[in-house]
């Protein structure tokens, strides 16, 4: 019991992690071709045209803090965030609106197929789009626990996974969500990634590491490498994974039933996996690390913007500098936490 509610602490507040004054972190970015765009945290957007080589510096309205971003393409995207904002563009970022929306739920999660998009947040909160974002109608998924990520694989295919081992897919677009059923609790989880209509994957708090192969119907428990957070989850295929967790760089060769540390730089605070135009991104609030196509290990991204360098469209810089500590916030409770220097975690 206790470990759930835990769980369901830590994973409750949409900004866990507060830096230090003089310490800028990055929250959640999306990709379109070679186009980037890295969500900061005060609503500052920073946007790249060539793979991450050169950097633009935009700003967002100063609405409600913004947790979560997705773009169909090169010029139309939303990010979202606290009491059920949503704001679209259609010129890369350069200009933006609010989007109305039916609730006033925090979001957490936004996801497209297409022209088909759905956003999910707290209280089991599910919002559904047939039109590319333009209108937004709510889906019943059935849980009050809140949703943490939602991923679909086609306009029928879906799961999202939240608070205490919430789990819930769908085969109808969200028309109708079932919950699998499940041998025991489970802590909450944070990522969600399907390779096909069949094979996937979730990870979350304690070191949760679950697998299907029947759709989500049911869910398979995998032997952890460390009791950590993971917060994000990706597969190429069917044997070739990655999952991060704040210094955490992992990857699997069988399909998840081992795991092994990848090589890489950094102590970032990891927290989300984006394929960017063939190469892999890994994105640290401190910081984000890049793998090549037919490369093995992940290094730091040289041109990061530098957010300290609000006079200039045009931003290059080296990655960020690492506090020596940080607080963790939730819900009025705070405790340090003490950061290791600079150092690689790549094998001697």
């Amino acid at each position: 019991m206790w470990n759930a509610l835990f769980a369901l602490l830590i994973t409750a507040s949409p900004a866990a992690i507060a830096a230090p004054s003089g310490i800028y972190s990055f929250r959640r970015a999306a990709a379109a071709g070679p186009y980037v765009w890295i969500l900061g945290e005060r609503n500052d957007l920073f946007v790249s045209a060539d793979d991450g080589r050169t950097w633009q510096t935009r700003k967002l309205p100063p609405e409600a803090s913004l947790q979560t971003i997705a773009f169909l393409d090169s010029r139309r995207g939303f990010v979202a965030g606290a009491l059920g904002t949503l704001l679209a563009t259609e010129d890369g970022g350069e200009t933006w609106r609010r989007v109305a929306l039916p609730v006033q739920e925090n979001l957490t999660a936004i996801h497209f197929v297409g022209e088909l998009g759905w956003l999910a947040g707290w209280s089991g909160t599910i919002l559904h789009s047939p039109d590319g974002g333009r209108t937004w109608q709510p889906q019943q998924s059935n849980v009050q626990q809140g949703i943490e990520s939602i991923y679909f694989t086609d306009a029928r295919h879906g799961w999202a996974v939240g608070w205490v081992g919430t789990i819930i897919r769908t085969e109808d677009g969200g028309k109708t969500w079932e919950k699998p059923a499940m041998d025991r609790a489970l802590w909450s989880l944070n990522t969600v990634h399907f390779i096909d209509t069949r094979r996937g994957w979730a990870a979350g708090f304690g070191g949760t590491i679950i697998s299907s192969e029947d759709g989500g119907r049911t869910w398979r428990e995998h032997q952890s490498p460390a009791h950590v957070w993971f917060k994000s989850i990706h597969f190429e295929n069917a044997s070739r994974g990655w999952m991060v967790a704040d210094k955490q760089l992992l990857r699997t060769r069988d399909g998840g039933e081992s795991w092994e540390s990848a090589p890489s730089d950094g102590t970032l605070f990891l927290q989300q996996l984006l394929p960017v135009n063939g190469s892999l991104w890994a994105i640290g609030q401190f910081g984000i690390l890049r793998q090549g196509p037919g490369e093995e290990g992940f290094t730091p991204i040289p041109t990061l913007p530098d957010p300290t360098q609000r006079s200039s469209r045009n931003t290059q810089s080296s990655s960020l500098l690492l506090p020596p500590s940080l607080t963790v916030n939730c819900r009025g409770l705070s405790w340090p936490l003490r950061r290791t220097p600079f150092q690689s975690d790549a094998p001697a």
